[in-house]
């Protein structure tokens, strides 16, 4: 009897962390998969510009002299803002496992993910689709309030607490966003690593995760105390919990089908792009 009371104990511990692990991987599917582009499209903002210079001055050159000053300056000015724009030193002493980590998710993303994204995005039309991220964007009001407020953000706090209200009641469960579609009440996202970063916390070395995609040892950690705020994660089933987050990601996925394939063209070198990438984005927000 004993032999059987321990052994329904483990199991029921291994089932605990397997459905705490596998929510918190699901949960964040797709945060990765297109927060990235911020740094490629001011690089190509820069190059189109600087290009349009160019050309403009190649079809009316005054003398050839005066012309090759200009290209020299022009080429400068464009140096110094890519080199303002790339100066970011990245601490990365698991270079190795995280480019095979990289590899592993791209391949993970293009014959898993995408493809049942690409499934789902036929059977639901987009407004439905669109209705369901916002639905689950509502549920994540606690995250945003606690992290603005630990911020000092009181004003963002407030926005949200308005938002969460609006949404809840007059969208429908937050199905619709007239806060920010008829009052203009943008919604104000923050969550703990960034409030770490607030406070002055590096961000330590930089790590590919399973699912998650690119991040960082602060932002690591501040999935676990996001991952308690979230109202999802407090059902009591499980197998309720890792359905409705896997739903929830391959949801979000649907709806940036393309924007992580934009990023691959063009890119010398994808995981070096991602990761300065990710890092550059985080210091923003953090500022922000």
């Amino acid at each position: 009897m004993r032999r059987v009371i321990q052994k329904n104990c483990i199991y029921s511990k291994q089932k605990i962390i397997f459905f705490f692990v596998t929510a918190a991987f699901f949960s964040f599917i797709p945060s990765f998969i297109y927060a990235e582009h911020t740094f490629e499209d001011e690089i190509d903002k820069n190059i189109e510009k600087k290009q349009a210079d160019i050309n403009k001055k190649l079809s009316e050159p005054e003398n050839k002299e005066e012309f090759n000053d200009d290209f020299d300056d022009d080429f400068d000015e464009f140096e110094d803002e890519f080199e303002e724009n790339t100066d970011l030193k990245v601490f990365d002493p698991l270079s190795g496992y995280n480019r095979l980590m990289t590899v592993c998710n791209d391949k993970l993303y293009f014959w898993a993910f995408k493809p049942v994204a690409k499934g789902y995005s036929f059977v639901v039309p987009e407004p439905g689709r669109v209705a369901v991220n916002r639905c689950f964007r509502n549920i994540m009001f606690p995250v945003r309030l606690t992290n603005n407020l630990l911020q000092l953000k009181f004003k963002n706090a407030g926005i949200e607490t308005l938002r969460f209200g609006i949404n809840t009641t007059i969208g429908i469960l937050g199905f619709g966003d007239p806060a920010q579609s008829r009052l203009k009440l943008k919604p104000c996202p923050e969550d703990f690593g960034q409030t770490l970063g607030r406070y002055g916390i590096g961000s330590g070395f930089h790590i590919v995760l399973p699912f998650f995609g690119p991040s960082n040892l602060r932002d690591a950690i501040g999935k676990i105390p996001d991952h308690f705020l979230n109202p999802v994660n407090y059902i009591e089933e499980g197998y309720a919990v890792m359905g409705i987050n896997v739903y929830n990601g391959f949801n979000s996925i649907s709806l940036h089908i393309g924007e992580y394939e934009s990023l691959q063209k063009g890119a010398v070198d994808f995981y070096i792009l991602l990761r300065d990438a990710y890092e550059q984005n985080r210091i923003m927000k953090i500022k922000e």
